[in-house]
């Protein structure tokens, strides 16, 4: 298909790293756009032939002619835990991008809620991207011709800080405190830049064959092969870190209060410790448990295991 370009927004980040990185060589060059606040950070793509623009979620002007001359575009969330403004956010981002002639969309959504086909979660940072799913649906009602796929990334080994009270295997603890015992259902961890590189082939199939494509208002998720309950999570950053660590159970404002917490999980000055324990009760409900074969597929190989992906950090 001829004169199809395509871009990633947000693009210098974990994930718009890895998909810029794995798009340039099934792509050519001069067909793509990336965009960013931080451009200096993807000069080597520049140099490629990749044109690289400048924009930001947080400033609606930079976002205005951001996407011209686009036809799809792998939309990738606001970096935060927040609801309401990280919902904005998006909404403001895909009304640009319809405006400036976009005509289909990858959201990069998160993989929580279990089968992709699942519309619900208790988990409160997913509410954002349940709007935003419902949002995009709605564009195709309001925009003729609009389409889109939601891509609903899988928890990314390199988070689980987020889910260990920040443990961090330099300076090792003894206990993990989080409101959870450890028992599964468990997590189905996946690398970070195989997510990237899953999203690559993704958008590369697509713009090979768009009327073949057969994920079309589809929502997809890419997963890791294999469950990992939090207790063997943690028994793994044990056996990393060279000491015993174990899961101590605490309550939910034991847990927002711990100061590593607060700390981590407050965004424009609003602390969301305390409604980041709702991920918990999707872990017991195995909203994370599911293992999808699609990521397997895209990349042609097992996925790398989340033991493997920690010790190398």
């Amino acid at each position: 298909m001829s004169n199809h370009t395509i871009a990633v927004f947000p693009a210098s980040g974990g994930i718009g790293g890895s998909t810029v990185k794995h798009l340039l060589p099934r792509l050519q060059a001069k067909d793509l756009v990336f965009i960013t606040r931080y451009p200096l950070k993807l000069e080597a793509a520049s140099n490629a032939g990749a044109t690289v623009r400048k924009a930001d979620y947080d400033d609606d002007s930079s976002l205005e002619h951001a996407f011209d001359g686009v036809q799809t575009l792998f939309l990738i969330s606001y970096a935060s835990v927040e609801h309401e403004y990280r919902t904005k956010r998006h909404q403001v981002a895909i009304d640009a991008a319809i405006r400036s002639g976009v005509k289909y969309i990858f959201y990069g959504s998160l993989g929580y809620g279990g089968r992709p086909e699942n519309k619900q979660s208790v988990a409160h940072v997913m509410q954002a991207h349940l709007d935003t799913e419902r949002y995009l649906d709605e564009c195709t009602r309001r925009h003729p011709g609009f389409e889109y796929t939601v891509v609903r990334e899988g928890l990314y080994s390199e988070s689980y800080p987020l889910y260990t009270s920040f443990f961090d295997p330099t300076r090792p603890v003894d206990t993990v405190k989080i409101p959870h015992d450890g028992s599964g259902p468990g997590i189905a961890w996946v690398k970070r830049e195989e997510l990237g590189e899953g999203t690559a082939e993704l958008m590369a199939r697509f713009r090979k064959d768009p009327n073949g494509f057969m994920y079309r208002h589809q929502t997809v998720l890419l997963s890791g092969g294999k469950t990992l309950t939090l207790k063997e999570t943690v028994e793994i950053l044990g056996k990393v870190a060279k000491r015993p660590v174990r899961i101590q159970t605490i309550t939910e404002d034991e847990f927002a209060a711990l100061p590593q917490n607060k700390e981590n999980f407050t965004y424009h000055g609003v602390d969301h410790s305390k409604v980041w324990t709702s991920t918990f009760e999707a872990f017991r409900r195995g909203e994370a448990a599911y293992v999808d074969p699609l990521l397997k597929e895209l990349l042609g190989r097992e996925p790398e295991d989340f033991e493997t992906t920690v010790s190398r950090q």
